[in-house]
């Protein structure tokens, strides 16, 4: 008998340290939803009748719908600065939802499209006298082409002067397309062939390198060629210019081999 009443008695209290021992858990909200169809159709009751029972081929669902793996939708933003490759201040842009909140929300870069800021920046772009770009990847393109060098290619045998022209066929190839009417040469006029120019720099207004290079038809006549000519620390052919040219970017530091 006691022998009974003490495991009686003892139970619970084992138990109750049971219940207030701690366990490791993970408690995690999880926003998952799933649509569901019944691939058999559960049947119709009378009304005022109690639904008929529910057999086992009615428990079989087909899945409809998958919330939280599908595709987010884009969201709009309004840029409160410019943003390189997006727009001007003001702009409406439509982006992924992580993007925006990560690059453009949480930085102060841009707002939500609200309809409450969609009425603040209506006409935010006629009122800020802020610097604004012909496209978003305007500044791009100026970063890009300030790092480059360009060469022109002249005659060694015929007289020339240098044209827009020139310097336009040099940006083509090279890869850029630049209108000739937006090309302006320095006032100082560029003629040759001379060698004394050979393989110096000068700017234009799109603030590029440019270098001064002659080819000649006949092989024996062309000048030897150098590797990585842009690489080379330049003279400028003005004067006048050499303070610009040494406030543009740096070129690439030539890496030499050590065996």
């Amino acid at each position: 008998m006691w022998k009974s009443l003490g495991i009686i008695l003892t139970s619970p209290i084992k138990s109750q340290y049971t219940l207030l021992s701690a366990e490791n858990l993970l408690q995690q909200q999880l926003r998952t939803t799933y649509v569901l169809k019944r691939r058999s159709p559960a049947q119709l009751h009378k009304k005022g009748n109690a639904p008929k029972t529910l057999r086992s081929r009615h428990y079989v669902y087909d899945l409809v719908q998958q919330t939280h793996v599908e595709r987010q939708p884009d969201i709009d933003v309004i840029l409160n600065t410019f943003v390189e490759g997006l727009g001007n201040v003001g702009d409406r842009v439509s982006v992924r939802p992580q993007f925006a909140y990560n690059e453009l929300l949480l930085p102060g870069l841009a707002v939500y499209a609200s309809p409450e800021n969609i009425e603040k920046y209506k006409d935010y772009n006629s009122t800020i006298e802020e610097k604004r770009y012909s496209s978003p990847n305007a500044l791009l393109t100026v970063k890009t082409m300030s790092r480059i060098m360009i060469s022109v290619v002249m005659n060694k045998e015929m007289p020339w002067t240098l044209k827009p022209w020139h310097v336009k066929i040099s940006f083509r190839k090279s890869g850029y397309i630049v209108p000739e009417d937006t090309i302006t040469l320095p006032e100082v006029p560029i003629t040759g062939p001379d060698l004394s120019i050979e393989n110096k720099e000068f700017f234009v207004t799109v603030t590029v390198f440019n270098l001064i290079h002659h080819w000649s038809t006949s092989v024996t006549d062309r000048l030897p060629y150098t590797p990585f000519f842009w690489r080379e620390p330049g003279e400028a052919i003005i004067p006048d210019q050499a303070p610009i040219l040494a406030t543009l970017p740096e070129k690439p530091i030539k890496i030499k081999n050590i065996q």
